[in-house]
């Protein structure tokens, strides 16, 4: 899982992704490729959105939804989060936090 996880985070678009997914969750696939061109000036088709999308839903950082005709992807922060306690979580204070 944590490969998968690295792997989605080492391309900078899938990072722009979900930074989209993070300032507003709940997207669909228009709405990210709409705001890749107007905000960040990428020339990327939507297929390739899609297969960034499959990437990052394959690492459990997008999930999806559907409502009719309409798929919306919403950002899952829970495997981040699983990361850091992985390595946090055993750690002793540092400098900076221990008290004299």
């Amino acid at each position: 899982m944590a490969d998968d996880l690295f792997k989605a985070l080492a391309d900078p678009t899938r990072r722009t992704i979900l930074d989209e997914l993070a300032e507003q969750s709940g997207q669909t696939l228009f709405e990210i490729c709409s705001r890749l061109s107007m905000r960040h000036q990428l020339g990327i088709s939507r297929q390739a959105v899609s297969q960034h999308l499959a990437v990052l839903e394959a690492a459990g950082l997008v999930e999806t939804r559907r409502e009719g005709r309409y798929k919306f992807h919403d950002l899952n922060t829970a495997p981040l989060r699983h990361i850091t306690e992985r390595w946090l979580a055993g750690e002793a204070p540092g400098p900076e936090e221990s008290t004299p």
